[in-house]
């Protein structure tokens, strides 16, 4: 059988994983994390839930009330390297903050960068899974994060979305990613620019105003309950699975979404230095705000019945479902009305920890029954399956643009 490969097992886990990533969420109450648990350790301490990033949002208002957003977009399909120039044409303005958006910060450690490699290369299977089934899943039981992606221009084409942001799960975790020939810096700009133009539209449209809570989307803290639930989540779960990390590549990772944070906008003193800081802080940002919306529901619905339209032989909507229900829990699948599959949940929950260990060497099942075999195959093929899946409506170019419009189907 084909193994999947490390790119499209990357991929995959971008699908549903970098979804949260585009999008918005909000705690509700006081901040009182510590600015001393940030990277740079210091900061003004303000509650991020009234911060934005105020240059971006301004710059990208002005060029869609411009209406130079078209333009803007077409140009910058031809920008795709970190390293390479600017497309001529830009307007001066967006150039000059793009030229200063893509430096990395002080403290981006290159050896670091290259450790996070090795740990994408060897958990990538478990990367895809994660990010897709605990990450992109938990997006949908995010309220905030479910009602701007539903009523916003994404929620009106949820295959095109999951296809655009599967670029950023897959460029983090290519070899130098940050570096010139790299791609992540380029889409972490991208996709700050489109984030602008989700703040400015996303208020003038009726539907969304009606049930959201906040004014303005996607502030400081909305970003940071989406990063808590790619790698903070992630590696909670592959330590829930058992999967052995060696100290060094478990920070290297960190690392690499440090930075991911910082060149999509979020301010420094936001941003954990250790996963003790982002435990502390997801207890506080993320875990209480978990609940179900309509449009959350209706999003997940969404998610798994994609798989319907498109023939990948036993990749179905009771497996995907039985997945989810799986990694996030019976809360979560719940509240997502996520059927119970009897045949599938119980596989999962009681073979998916053996086919772990067999993964990672500590479990020896060449005397095992064929049965028990013929599972460990199967799970593989679910992965292979879902890879094809995602990669069948990557035949074009993948480019994050500023959004120009909401979701169509909700006029402003």
């Amino acid at each position: 059988m084909e193994r999947p490969s490390r790119r499209n097992v990357l991929v995959a886990g971008g699908t549903l994983g970098a979804f949260g990533a585009l999008s918005t969420a909000t705690p509700a109450y006081a901040w009182t994390w510590s600015p001393k648990g940030s990277v740079v350790g210091y900061g003004e301490g303000a509650n991020p839930r009234w911060v934005w990033d105020p240059e971006c949002d301004e710059l990208v208002a002005s060029l869609i009330d411009g209406g130079a957003v078209p333009e803007v977009n077409k140009l910058l399909k031809k920008w795709t390297k970190n390293g390479q120039a600017l497309p001529s044409g830009l307007p001066s303005d967006l150039r000059a903050f793009m030229e200063r958006a893509r430096e990395l910060p002080s403290w981006a450690d290159e050896s670091q960068l290259a450790k996070a490699f090795e740990f994408n290369e060897k958990r990538g299977l478990y990367l895809g899974v994660t990010y897709g089934f605990a990450s992109g899943m938990m997006s949908t039981a995010i309220p905030k994060e479910a009602r701007a992606v539903y009523y916003s221009k994404g929620g009106a084409d949820m295959r095109d979305r999951i296809t655009k942001t599967a670029k950023l799960g897959y460029d983090i975790g290519t070899e130098k990613a940050f570096d010139d020939d790299g791609e992540m810096i380029a889409t972490c700009v991208k996709t700050r620019l489109a984030h602008s133009g989700v703040r400015h539209l996303l208020p003038k449209s009726p539907y969304w105003t009606k049930v959201a809570d906040e004014e303005i989307p996607i502030s400081q803290a909305d970003m940071m309950v989406t990063w808590h639930s790619l790698p903070t989540t992630v590696m909670k779960q592959l330590a829930k699975w058992k999967v052995p990390i060696p100290a060094d590549e478990s920070a290297a990772f960190l690392h690499s979404w440090q930075l991911t944070a910082h060149m999509l906008g979020i301010k420094d003193e936001y941003i954990p230095k250790s996963w003790d800081e982002a435990d502390s802080q997801a207890a506080q940002v993320l875990d209480p705000i978990l609940a179900p919306t309509p449009e959350g529901i209706k999003l997940a619905d969404m998610l798994l019945n994609l798989a319907s339209f498109i023939d990948l032989g036993i990749l179905s909507k009771p497996i995907l479902g039985a997945l989810t229900r799986y990694v996030l829990g019976d809360e979560i699948a719940g509240w997502l009305k996520i059927p119970r599959e009897p045949v599938w949940d119980p596989i999962f929950e009681n073979l998916w920890p053996p086919f772990v260990a067999v993964r990672e060497g500590i479990l020896d099942i060449t005397d095992a029954p064929k049965q028990l075999r013929q599972v460990y195959w199967l799970f593989d093929e679910i992965i292979r399956q879902v890879v094809l899946f995602v990669l069948s409506g990557a035949n074009y170019p993948i480019s994050i643009s500023i959004p120009t419009t909401n979701n169509p189907n909700y006029p402003s």
